[in-house]
């Protein structure tokens, strides 16, 4: 569980369409309106999270290999877009949109790859109840929601600030590393995730 939540945390903080939209809208329009666009891509990520558990779980169960192609597809994306942002040179780079909103940000979501991509990975791997895939599956809805909700809150938050501030090149080549590393790291987790090992009662 506390891989799982980690794994949640690392991609939630790391860039993608939606954090970095997110904190675009901040940026140019203001709370108000951030709050709007961050709802619909709340309702956007549980949507997509419904859509892989009830489309996805039954075949992965089913055949194990599919279930770690699957892993291995959503992961491979993960770095590509690791390495994406790390080279993307010194700017951080925001999405922007015209009158974002609520209906703005449900449809990114749904059309959004990294979210297929991340949750594919999350609703996939890190197995912590074996004994019932409706209560692991209802836990990592409750863990990922929760520092779902943090997490945007504080891009937004980033987003409505950062205009106000004149970050050197060099501190934006930074991040953008860090964030890169971010996701590699998820990848590694979600690997390690899939390796078998014997358990031993502590």
């Amino acid at each position: 569980m506390i891989t799982f939540a980690s794994a949640v945390f690392l991609l939630i903080i790391s860039p993608g369409p939606g954090v970095l939209s997110l904190a675009g809208v901040g940026a140019a329009f203001g709370w108000r309106q951030g709050l709007s666009y961050l709802t619909g891509l709340f309702f956007g990520t549980n949507l997509v999270c419904f859509a892989v558990i009830s489309g996805l779980a039954a075949v992965m169960l089913a055949d194990p290999i599919i279930r770690t192609i699957l892993l291995i597809v959503s992961a491979a994306y993960l770095g590509y877009l690791a390495f994406r942002i790390a080279f993307s040179g010194s700017k951080i780079a925001f999405i922007h949109i015209s009158k974002p909103g609520f209906v703005t940000g449900l449809t990114l979501q749904l059309i959004n790859p990294k979210a297929y991509a991340v949750n594919t990975t999350l609703f996939s791997g890190f197995a912590f109840f074996p004994e019932s895939l409706v209560i692991e599956n209802a836990l990592k809805l409750l863990i990922a929601n929760f520092i779902w909700i943090v997490l945007h809150l504080l891009w937004l938050y980033a987003g409505v600030k950062i205009n106000r501030l004149e970050l050197p090149d060099r501190t934006q080549k930074n991040i953008n590393i860090f964030m890169a590393t971010c996701l590699l790291a998820v990848v590694t987790l979600s690997i390690w995730s899939m390796i078998p090992r014997n358990t031993q009662p502590s």
